[in-house]
């Protein structure tokens, strides 16, 4: 670590302080840049295969294991024109556009120490490459929790809070944002901030916290986060019912210029409609309402998880909300708190037979989340926002965009906070994907927003990832001030930011 000693900036042999990494001894060339990062002590190697973000390769891979060798490693990339992007658990280097440059990825994987739990405060600190899953278990220990469901396996805080991914339980308890009571990041320059907690330095007039949760690395990297947390439920219960017909669609005469035409409409399955309201106004409190929808031509399975004192009890009630279907188990359904599986071949639009099963998947993994970041999956996936009141619109809207388009989504998602996550089959063609995208944004006007979390390059190339921003002159001036360099991610946000 950099507290070990400084190596001679002039010696290419003397790159890091960790000499048996791999790759470590010949990783810098003996240049300006090289001699820069090779000085500030931090472990740094040749770039190599699975290090490329959403396609493209660095030049160096840097390994810090503090917010000061963070630190060290940026005032290095500013003091030569650098751009360094920051990664934890790889999950998620191919989601957002490709940056504009990438000379430097800086990993987080050496920085997974909870560095701080007070059990009686219901409060930790920990620091960015901490996994989601190492940190479920350090605190279980004590019986407590960070109540997030993370979709991804193997997502770190950093990860997490750079792209502001939430699960199930976000309707309840809230999403990594409202969590956060503190974070430590480090500036394009090097500086270290400080916001929240135990406040050391802070940047006068900004939440770092909330500015920081999912803007995909382009305003600093994350060192550390604190969160609060709530004891382990006593107990939980899923409620899961079915629904055969998500989509109804009704054919009725239309007399035109004394011409009789058929015409369709489409609204949300009654079932639905009355089931949804009823639950999330409940005062049973249920603390999640999910919808499985593996083929928008098929039927779809909604589950309600309940937590804590008479859960049994509880989930009992709310399944006599939920019709005859409704079934009340202790285990979730196999799906729960994981991005939706679309079927594994391509096609130009819904077989004559029937669905085409999806490939089955161990529940501990989810497309196009290898540990090489799967830039080259051709996993295509979409986040729809909408509002809860228009809950028909999370229905129909991917149904008639499925039609116009030809494709065969698979939707899953909240149903209470009404942001669904659809994928595409991998190897759906590029101006197919760009049509679905464009038909389901027009569907949900101006309430709802859709935004491509990831997509193969030639498909990218022809949608925009973001839709669109009101807030995108602020977004830029906020960019500006904290990396007017533009080192950060470059072009890796809305915008190009």
């Amino acid at each position: 670590m950099s507290g070990e000693g400084t190596p001679d900036p002039l010696d290419p042999s003397a790159v890091t302080s960790h000499p048996d990494t791999p790759g470590a001894r010949s990783a810098l060339e003996p240049s300006g840049a090289g001699d820069a990062l090779a000085a500030t002590g931090v472990t740094v190697r040749e770039a190599g295969d699975g290090d490329e973000v959403a396609g493209v390769r660095p030049r160096w891979v840097a390994l810090p294991e503090s917010a000061e060798e963070i630190a060290a490693v940026l005032r290095a990339c500013a003091a030569h024109d650098l751009a360094a992007v920051a990664t934890g658990g790889r999950t998620k280097l191919h989601w957002a556009a490709r940056p504009e440059r990438c000379d430097v990825l800086v990993d987080l994987g050496r920085m997974n120490r909870v560095l701080e739990h007070t059990p009686g405060d219901l409060v930790v600190r920990v620091q960015a490459g901490v996994t989601a899953e190492a940190l479920a278990s350090a605190l279980a220990a004590e019986n407590q929790e960070l109540a997030l469901d993370v979709p991804v396996p193997g997502t770190t805080v950093g990860g997490l809070l750079a792209t502001g991914i939430a699960g199930p339980r976000g309707f309840r308890h809230g999403t990594a944002r409202d969590l956060l009571i503190g974070i430590t990041v480090v500036l394009a320059d090097g500086t270290i901030a400080r916001s929240g907690g135990k406040v050391v330095k802070n940047v006068a007039g900004y939440d770092l916290g909330k500015l920081f949760t999912g803007s995909y690395g382009t305003l600093g990297i994350i060192a550390d986060a604190t969160f609060r947390l709530r004891p382990l439920p006593a107990a939980r219960a899923w409620v899961t019912a079915s629904v055969g017909r998500p989509v109804t669609e009704t054919v009725e005469p239309y007399v035109y210029e004394g011409e009789t035409l058929d015409t369709t409409s489409t609204d949300v399955a009654a079932a639905l409609r009355a089931m949804v309201p009823a639950i999330t106004e409940s005062p049973l409190e249920p603390s999640a309402v999910e919808v499985d929808w593996p083929d928008v031509d098929g039927p779809c399975t909604v589950a309600v998880l309940v937590e804590g004192s008479a859960a049994a009890e509880r989930a009992k009630a709310l399944s006599a909300l939920m019709g005859g279907t409704a079934e009340v188990s202790e285990q979730p359904p196999p799906w729960w708190g994981r991005l939706p599986e679309p079927p594994r071949r391509a096609g130009s639009g819904p077989p004559a037979e029937g669905p085409e099963p999806a490939a089955p998947m161990a529940p501990s993994a989810s497309p196009g989340t290898g540990p090489a970041g799967a830039s080259d999956s051709g996993e295509i996936l979409l986040e729809v926002r909408n509002i809860p009141s228009r809950l028909a619109g999370s229905f129909v809207g991917p149904f008639w965009a499925a039609r116009a388009a030809g494709v065969r989504p698979a939707v899953r998602g909240s149903l209470a906070a009404q942001v669904l996550h659809v994928a595409l089959p991998p190897g759906t063609e590029p101006g197919r994907v760009a049509a679905f995208t464009g038909e389901l944004r027009a569907h949900l006007e101006d309430e709802g927003r859709v935004v491509v979390l990831c997509a193969p390059v030639e498909a990218a190339r022809r949608l925009d990832r973001w839709g669109r921003v009101g807030a995108l002159p602020l977004m830029r001036r906020v960019k500006e001030r904290f990396d007017p360099g533009r080192r950060l991610s470059p072009g890796r946000f809305v915008g190009g930011i």
